[in-house]
């Protein structure tokens, strides 16, 4: 979705033939049709079209596609673990002592080509600076570059989140459709999934400070709440502090699943029944998983016969 609003766009420093530039829009996706984004001409032609209309933002993207294509190269590497920036491997090969060996598929960027494509896309932000399709796009390039570091990406999805709250009279939009609250927060949420599936500890970082980010503006928000909740328990294997904020959730949301289950798991790491007695019956309310529900009712039952 997009936000529909008004942007001041910056003077263009030349004369727009607007039929020429429409010509060139529309040889352009006629070329892409066939060729792909970074085919045979498409350069040539981008080159000739920002001459006409050098602010024109679809133009701008289309140069950050073509950069962004050209300048990436996929090969097949081997790695160690189940998972690779989230990702499960293209197939195992046995060596020589039998252990499984994984590989993945790896993207990589031609540094000077990946440079050209942030600069279009940075001046498209710049004139189009509410259009949040052009800076997810962005954070995306620099997720996929940095890989398992994010640290330009958190910088800049941190910067993202304090313009987006700066002023809560701005209007955004995300592909032509006016974006809300719930629509960039949701967005964000993905960035911290990938964040946190990519596994590195680095990214781990990213994750929480991007949760604690959100929080600063949304603090009662469970989403982001969990996410710090888990970074706790999962890689620092603080259960206490982690503890501390699923309830902080449970308690704006008694049903919230994440939290209901996590304080269930945590309890029964400590070996806490008394806790864990206490948190069952909060996820059997919590789970729409009637399997789950059952387990989690048989396993109230017998603690509380032993108790």
């Amino acid at each position: 979705m997009t936000v529909c609003m008004s942007v001041a766009v910056p003077a263009q420093t030349s004369q727009v033939d607007s039929t020429a530039s429409a010509e060139f829009s529309d040889k352009y996706d006629m070329l892409v049709s066939r060729l792909g984004t970074a085919g045979v001409g498409i350069e040539t032609l981008l080159d000739n079209w920002s001459k006409v209309d050098p602010d024109n933002r679809k133009m701008l993207l289309a140069r950050y596609s073509y950069y962004i294509t050209k300048g990436q190269k996929t090969s097949v590497v081997a790695k160690p673990g189940r998972k690779y920036l989230g990702n499960a491997p293209l197939f195992s090969l046995k060596d020589s002592t039998g252990a499984d060996i994984n590989y993945f598929e790896e993207t990589f960027y031609d540094d000077s080509l990946f440079a050209m494509a942030l600069k279009n896309i940075d001046r498209a932000s710049e004139l189009y600076p509410r259009d949040l399709d052009i800076s997810f796009m962005k954070a995306a390039a620099l997720v996929s570059y940095e890989k398992e570091s994010p640290d330009m990406a958190l910088v800049y999805l941190g910067s993202l989140v304090d313009s987006y709250y700066a002023d809560r009279d701005a209007e955004w939009r995300f592909d032509g459709q006016k974006a809300d609250d719930a629509f960039f927060e949701g967005a964000i949420q993905e960035y911290c999934y990938t964040f946190y599936n990519i596994g590195s500890q680095a990214s781990y970082v990213a994750f929480k400070m991007l949760s604690e980010k959100m929080l600063d503006y949304v603090p009662s928000s469970t989403v982001f709440l969990s996410n710090v909740g888990s970074y706790y328990f999962v890689v620092e294997n603080n259960t206490k502090t982690a503890l501390k904020y699923y309830r902080k959730v449970l308690k704006i949301n008694p049903e919230d699943y994440t939290a209901a289950k996590n304080c269930v798991l945590i309890c029964r790491r400590l070996d806490d029944v008394k806790a864990e007695i206490r948190y069952l019956p909060v996820l059997m309310a919590a789970t729409d998983d009637e399997t789950e529900r059952t387990a989690a009712r048989t396993r109230l039952e017998l603690l509380t016969k032993k108790k």
